[in-house]
């Protein structure tokens, strides 16, 4: 089993930045990779970005250059550093980890104001 609490969402303003964070609990050593998921109201959960336990990363092609997502193995925590944000960025932000299942966590609130 393995838990996982987001935070550091909030309000912003367009152009500006916010980091999430992520923080993992129970059976961390099972991990295959991490990821960071959003979903907008009225659209599907789309895949943000991705990265593995050796650092290997992915983005989506609308967050690519904008987006940086990072992980702390010490402190078993992901983040994702938001910059440049843009209104159509606004969504819940769920941290999801890969196991031999998903594991999700409740999701955090981004607004970004126009």
């Amino acid at each position: 089993q393995v838990q996982l609490v987001e935070s550091g969402g909030g309000l912003v303003q367009a152009g500006g930045s916010l980091r999430l964070s992520c923080a993992a609990s129970g059976n961390i050593f099972s991990i295959n990779h991490m990821a960071w998921y959003r979903q907008a109201p009225g659209k599907q959960r789309e895949l943000v970005a991705i990265i593995t336990s050796g650092s290997i990363t992915n983005y989506a092609e609308s967050v690519k250059g904008r987006f940086t997502i990072s992980r702390d193995n010490a402190k078993n925590t992901v983040y994702l550093q938001m910059n440049s944000l843009k209104p159509e960025d606004t969504a819940v932000y769920y941290c999801n980890a890969l196991t031999t299942i998903h594991y999700w966590g409740q999701g955090t609130q981004v607004t970004v104001s126009s």
